[in-house]
């Protein structure tokens, strides 16, 4: 017998959810479900579910990878995503190990589903541009998936002090300040086609752009064209890409004044401040962006905030800063005039009790964040950069390296810039010998006395 399953809407999460575990408990396979959306299809069969069997089975759980791998998966397009998610629970209901067999078919394409969500949910982050009009603000957007809903709460919090308005042509969200409103769906030409604001974004956007790191392919895959019409900065690409060289030698020379690179920095700080490029932010207790002089002449960057810094929102204050402070002195080297940042922008960590214990950020982390390490980069143009430790050693020269490799020697990044590696404050502080630790401290001042421009 198949069994009817009506969900309430296209991105019904919760209803996909509660209906799946009754149909599981009841033992009902995957091929006698039916999934449907309301109002959706040719709705033959009426518009409620048909009743369930009775529960046949005992709770079961599965693992939580597979309850966030469906929460994405519910909001793709495509009309077999709900079964999908059946046949894998039902796998999981007596294999909870098959959500970790990468070569299982099931699994990788649910995996991809789910990644096409997270790009757009990503790419309306990313891309969704207001306009103002009669006091308010309005953006239009469509979206490839059901992501509107899901993105709501980010737009509440980021924009909680505007009255905005997102149109899509299925769904519509308005905040007036207190209140999260849902609408119905509506047309391009009900969004406004350019405000004041436009000048901003392109103010923004132009002193963000680093002709040393063009690459068009790259940049079209990230940013595609169907969403150029929303953005007027896009307007500034073909003259942008077109002047990229001359662009790139008078970069420095606008920037030694102070003026466009404070605002530009500003702007890149604030944009940082709601990063969600990886997963770090969900635990972090914010971004811990760059602090310094924009015309500074040497650029220091470290792995990752710590405890403290994370608390704090600024890049090492806790004991870590304290040495680095310590070794910059006995080093001739004014800190105040450098610039201090981190590879990794938010805090990774092991909760253990009431402490949380550093965690070493990963490839994938590191590439995500590479994006605002490179933005500070071209806004500040320093004329050398001290790498403390591997993983700002793997954000900088594009690989990974072992220190040892690095060391000491007169390094050039990939885009000109003179280089020097060491040691990271942190790494001295965990040593327990301490006669070793004050060699290392030691060798460590050496360094940084090699990075005196």
């Amino acid at each position: 017998m198949t069994h009817r399953v009506i969900l309430s809407r296209p991105d019904d999460v919760d209803g996909w959810r509660d209906a799946a575990r009754a149909a599981a408990l009841a033992d009902v396979a995957p091929d006698a479900l039916l999934w449907a959306v309301e109002g959706e299809g040719d709705d033959l069969f009426g518009g409620t579910s048909d009743p369930l069997p009775a529960v046949a089975r005992p709770p079961f759980v599965v693992p939580k990878r597979f309850l966030d791998l469906a929460g994405h998966v519910a909001l793709h397009r495509d009309p077999e995503r709900f079964a999908l998610l059946y046949a894998m629970l039902c796998r999981l209901r007596d294999d909870p190990a098959v959500i970790d067999d990468q070569a299982d078919p099931l699994r990788r394409r649910l995996e991809s589903l789910a990644g096409e969500v997270r790009r757009d949910i990503h790419k309306m982050r990313a891309f969704v541009r207001f306009r103002e009009l009669d006091g308010a603000y309005v953006a239009w957007f469509e979206p490839d998936h059901h992501v509107v809903r899901a993105n709501a709460g980010f737009f509440q919090r980021r924009f909680a002090t505007m009255r905005w308005s997102i149109l899509t042509p299925g769904l519509s969200i308005h905040w007036d300040g207190e209140t999260l409103r849902e609408g119905p769906g509506a047309v391009r030409a009900d969004a406004p086609a350019g405000d004041p604001v436009e000048a901003l974004w392109k103010g923004y956007y132009a002193s963000i752009f680093n002709p040393a790191r063009l690459k068009v392919g790259t940049m079209l895959k990230e940013m595609p064209r169907k969403y150029w019409a929303n953005m007027p900065e896009t307007a500034l690409i073909p003259r942008l890409v077109a002047g990229a060289q001359a662009r790139e030698t008078r970069m420095v020379e606008r920037i030694v004044p102070g003026g466009n690179a404070i605002k530009a920095w500003e702007a890149l700080r604030d944009e940082a401040a709601h990063c969600t490029r990886c997963g770090l932010y969900r635990c972090a207790t914010q971004t811990v962006f760059g602090e310094g002089p924009v015309d500074a002449d040497i650029m220091i960057v470290g792995e990752q905030p710590g405890d403290q810094e994370d608390l704090a929102g600024k890049p090492f204050v806790g004991p870590a800063g304290r040495m680095l402070d310590r070794a910059f002195e006995e080093a001739g080297l004014d800190r105040s005039r450098a610039y201090v940042t981190n590879a990794v922008k938010h805090f990774k960590f092991e909760p253990r009790g009431k402490r949380r214990i550093h965690s070493k950020p990963n490839a994938g982390e590191i590439k995500a964040c590479r994006w605002w390490i490179d933005q500070e980069r071209a806004i500040i143009a320093p004329k050398r950069i001290v790498m403390l430790g591997t993983t700002a050693i793997h954000s900088l020269m594009g690989k990974a390296l072992t220190l040892s490799s690095q060391r000491g020697q007169a390094l050039t990044l990939p885009d000109g810039t003179a280089a020097l590696a060491t040691v990271h404050p942190s790494f001295l502080l965990r040593m327990p010998d301490r006669d070793r630790a004050e060699e290392e401290y030691a060798l460590f001042v050496k360094d940084l006395k090699a990075a005196v421009v």
